[in-house]
């Protein structure tokens, strides 16, 4: 795995803004709107995955499968995103970079909805992303 500050590893990958997105979720504007809008960004797939995900109380039921959902689709456009600036599929993803935290709350929300629904290697594989891209990302997410 890569840490920070290892010189020989790859450079941290930092995402640029979507200022659109991200001032109509600043303005309360319903993230349903805004990720019809701007599909690509995760960031407003994370607003609908958590709130998804708060409802379904990490039990299975509608809820919890729309969390999974929500955040699938983010984390995939993330993952778009990511690779159009020069991420090669390991390496760091800061969480303290704003525009990185839609992609890694989408991840978080995957995770905890894949244990929810007893999917345990895709929990694994989330918590693995996790610290590969920051390793105390997991952290402020409430993956402890």
């Amino acid at each position: 795995m890569t840490s920070f500050g290892d010189l020989l590893g790859p450079q941290p990958v930092l995402l640029p803004e979507n200022i659109d997105a991200e001032d109509a979720l600043l303005e309360k504007q319903d993230p349903v709107l805004v990720a019809a809008a701007h599909p690509s960004a995760s960031i407003a797939w994370a607003h609908l995955a958590e709130a998804a995900c708060e409802r379904g109380q990490g039990e299975v039921n509608h809820d919890t499968i729309a969390a999974y959902a929500f955040a699938r689709t983010g984390y995939h456009r993330g993952l778009d995103l990511l690779r159009r600036n020069g991420w090669k599929g390991f390496g760091p993803v800061p969480w303290s970079h704003e525009p990185n935290q839609g992609f890694l709350r989408c991840v978080a929300v995957l995770a905890k909805a894949a244990r929810a629904i007893g999917e345990t290697d895709e929990y694994a594989r989330c918590l693995d992303l996790l610290e590969d891209c920051d390793p105390r990302a997991a952290a402020e997410l409430g993956l402890d």
